[in-house]
């Protein structure tokens, strides 16, 4: 076979690549919608309690954390494809039977109740899924084509950015929240008939899991990744990154929208644009970037060393987000220029999308590289802890601290955080050599 044309010749060539990968288009844009609804629902039958939105946050995240774990030991053990697959329709069911319930029990206290379990027991799901779903592609993707996958899947990522949270808006303006949990249900269940027509090879393990088996894999998974210290270190800088990152997307922009933004006399585009859709248009921006800098990723030769051009691409976002943090009190709190705030945090949104592509692509690539298949599963479910570890509690933190500074202090807080840790990060020599 000539090399040559195997590099030029579609990773979608590639059955299961096409099966994968269309599944989880359909089954994140219906995460999309949900999340989008979810978020401002929340808001809207609380009378914009921002520490009720958070507390849901912190639960969501928490059972996630919990779930991981196990989730890592059953992808080793197990057929992934089998486990996605199932994860899904379960998703897809209990979304379902949610929605039912609220048509019977249409009070904003009983909304509440079910959109909570809904949140934990669907978050209990996921972390059972992702660390499957997150080891499969290096057994059905050749090594050498791990980058272009992984930015087939961040380029998937920006478009539903894009067009998911358009659409997202556009539907709760225009649906009630009953149908578009309905159709989000629909989304999970199409998503799991296309993950049962996932072939690959799978060799079953010989022993039986139990309880105490499954608690030495996981063991035996920090074990593993203590040999890789740079992988460590890098999960360590994370960990706080996405604490005072995710804030910013999660608690934050909500709030802005449905507070500031909406009780202004007049906005930016305020004949077109209701401030839901403004949500969206931000996000949109940051799917931009995210599209851009994915299609530069998947042009790119595959690099052997990323670490450190990862740090300094951290150090450049972090310095970005410094600048909103700045632009938002000078603009917005401390001034009267919402509309000029809007533009520059558009700009912003956009440089960060570019920016998180230079980063996911090549970590994600790496840990493919880097980590033994077998142990996978078990480091996904580590590294997905590492990531998510302290969100919970940076939802619940941020809450309170919008109920009761603003979101100046928010903000600051957050982007100064993540100034420190990206440098420190930057300082690290065995990541700078991974």
């Amino acid at each position: 076979m000539n090399p040559d044309k195997n590099k030029k010749e579609s990773i979608f060539r590639s059955r299961n690549f096409s099966l994968v990968f269309w599944g989880a288009v359909v089954s994140e844009l219906g995460s999309m919608i949900y999340n989008f609804t979810v978020s401002f629902y929340i808001l809207q039958i609380s009378e914009n309690s921002a520490f009720l939105q958070g507390l849901y946050l912190a639960l969501c995240g928490i059972a996630m954390l919990t779930a991981t774990p196990v989730g890592g030991v059953l992808g080793d053990r197990f057929n992934k494809a089998k486990i996605m697959y199932l994860c899904d329709y379960i998703r897809g069911g209990t979304i379902l039977l949610g929605t039912a319930l609220m048509l019977l029990f249409q009070t904003p206290g009983a909304h509440l109740a079910i959109l909570f379990v809904l949140g934990i027991l669907g978050n209990v799901v996921g972390g059972i899924f992702s660390p499957a779903s997150g080891a499969l592609i290096p057994h059905i993707v050749p090594e050498d084509r791990l980058q272009q996958a992984n930015a087939w899947f961040t380029i998937k990522g920006a478009v539903e950015g894009i067009l998911g949270v358009v659409l997202a808006g556009i539907l709760y303006a225009a649906l009630p929240v009953y149908l578009l949990f309905f159709i989000v249900g629909l989304c999970f269940v199409a998503s799991g008939v296309s993950e049962m027509l996932i072939r690959y090879r799978h060799t079953p393990s010989a022993e039986q899991l139990t309880l105490r088996l499954a608690v030495k894999d996981m063991g035996d998974g920090l074990r593993y990744l203590k040999t890789k210290k740079a992988i460590l270190a890098l999960l360590g800088a994370i960990l706080f990154i996405n604490f005072f990152y995710a804030p910013v997307a999660s608690n934050f922009l909500p709030y802005f929208v449905r507070t500031e933004l909406a009780s202004a006399p007049s906005y930016l585009l305020d004949h077109l644009l209701t401030p839901e859709l403004w949500n969206s248009v931000i996000g949109v921006c940051v799917g931009i970037g995210s599209l851009l800098g994915a299609a530069i990723m998947s042009r790119r030769k595959q690099a052997e060393k990323c670490g450190y051009t990862v740090a300094v691409t951290l150090c450049i976002e972090a310095a970005a987000i410094v600048s909103l943090a700045f632009a938002y009190w000078l603009l917005v709190d401390r001034g009267n220029l919402l509309n000029v705030f809007l533009v520059l945090f558009c700009c912003g949104c956009f440089a960060t999308g570019v920016l998180l592509a230079f980063i996911n692509i090549p970590i994600s690539t790496a840990i493919m590289r880097v980590v033994d298949k077998d142990m996978l599963s078990k480091v996904n479910s580590i590294t997905n802890i590492g990531s998510q570890g302290m969100i919970p509690i940076a939802s619940v933190l941020a809450g309170a601290i919008l109920q009761t500074l603003g979101s100046s202090a928010l903000l600051f807080v957050c982007s100064l955080g993540f100034a420190v840790t990206a440098v420190l990060l930057l300082m690290n020599k065995p990541v700078r050599e991974l």
